[in-house]
């Protein structure tokens, strides 16, 4: 299983999908630009002492992530989609993609994944729920699915 964030704006949410991520045993990979530097001060800064024990991977955008990871099952977790996260059958190589904050995963890109774009069902006047907390709902869904293995 793997997290993938396409151009992430606010740290503090990379931070919790970090820890995350950590707690899980899965890799976070990060697609630029980045909203925020993710050098040794300002992660030390921000609290995030768990970053060493992460494996994180930084692309400089989704040509070069689909490039290293060719034939990968990529699922996009978007609020425009109709299927929900729960009726996606996670297998344990797949990637969950979440978008920036502000704008969600670019249209462009989600037009090429129209069978794989999952959404977490809300209100419909709520605009969309935290990115960290959206990543840990469609994570542990995703790690249920495959029976939490390595977990404890």
């Amino acid at each position: 299983m793997h997290i993938v964030l396409h151009q992430p704006e606010i740290p503090g949410n990379t931070g919790n999908i970090g820890r995350t991520c950590v707690a899980a045993g899965i890799p976070l990979h990060l697609i630029e630009p980045l909203g925020f530097h993710l050098d040794e001060k300002s992660i030390r800064r921000a609290g995030m002492d768990y970053w060493p024990k992460l494996e994180v991977y930084r692309y400089m955008n989704f040509e070069e992530f689909r490039e290293k990871h060719p034939g990968a099952k990529i699922w996009m977790a978007t609020t425009k989609a109709e299927r929900p996260y729960t009726e996606a059958a996670f297998g344990p190589e797949d990637f969950i993609m979440f978008g920036k904050e502000s704008a969600g995963i670019p249209g462009e890109i989600l037009s090429e994944y129209r069978e794989t774009c999952i959404r977490i069902p809300m209100l419909p006047a709520t605009r969309s729920l935290n990115l960290s907390n959206s990543v840990a709902i469609v994570l542990y869904e995703a790690l249920r699915q495959n029976g939490f293995s390595q977990l404890m």
